[in-house]
């Protein structure tokens, strides 16, 4: 997953009921399935890059609800922010670099972060398991 777009493309896919419909490929399935066999994977999220941002779709309890919802603003932000630095330390405007993966560790848990154009993929995990 590391430094690899979404491979986003033409199959099948249940989706969160506030979402509009996304056309998953054979691949990121096969990716999310095994994200999470994964003993040490908490859940991953599938999210859209739009304002607000919304849930496509997302597995394990930590992303239920509200908590869910607070990890998807959250997640949405730190994109966002990380971004907008890239953009700031920039000397040439037509040369701004692009955020491709994040990995954030604190002392419970590990996010780590694959945006691409429309998406954006977290996956959380206990590192120490």
């Amino acid at each position: 997953m590391s430094g690899a777009t979404l491979p986003l493309a033409n199959a099948h896919s249940t989706t969160a009921a506030q979402a509009p419909p996304l056309a998953t490929s054979p691949e990121l399935e096969q990716t999310l399935v095994s994200l999470t066999s994964h003993r040490s994977v908490l859940g991953y999220m599938l999210l859209s890059r739009g304002q607000p941002v919304s849930m496509i779709r997302h597995s394990g309890v930590v992303f239920e609800g509200e908590q869910g919802k607070k990890y998807a603003s959250a997640i949405s932000r730190i994109v966002e922010s990380v971004q907008a630095g890239l953009e700031d330390v920039s000397g040439d405007s037509n040369d701004v670099d692009e955020v491709r993966f994040m990995r954030i560790r604190t002392r419970r848990h590990e996010l780590m972060i694959s945006p691409d154009g429309r998406y954006l993929l977290a996956v959380l995990h206990d590192p120490a398991s």
